[in-house]
């Protein structure tokens, strides 16, 4: 299926990874301890980031909602948008086109 969109995909991946880095303890998506993530440097971090971002975008197309620590990341194809979420609280909408 996949998560279609018309903007560049470059644009959503910096979005969404600046949304997913507001999730708390996004880290555990990839099963890393608390102590792991805090020994990586800022540039390991962003990249950790990225590939986050990457994946559930690519995920999205399979599953519309995946949880990401304390948040969760949904692909809502009606209005095409990601919307990311802690809680109650919107972190940010990434629009697809």
């Amino acid at each position: 299926m996949g998560v279609r969109h018309a903007r560049e995909y470059s644009d959503i991946l910096a979005e969404l990874t600046a949304a997913v880095g507001k999730i708390g303890e996004n880290f555990t998506f990839f099963e890393m301890e608390k102590d792991e993530w805090e020994a990586l440097g800022e540039e390991e971090r962003s990249e950790v980031m990225e590939a986050l971002a990457d994946d559930v975008f690519f995920g999205l197309g399979e599953h519309p909602v995946i949880e990401v620590g304390q948040g969760a990341v949904s692909y809502n194809n009606k209005h095409h948008v990601i919307e990311v979420t802690q809680g109650d609280n919107v972190i940010q909408i990434i629009r697809l086109i």
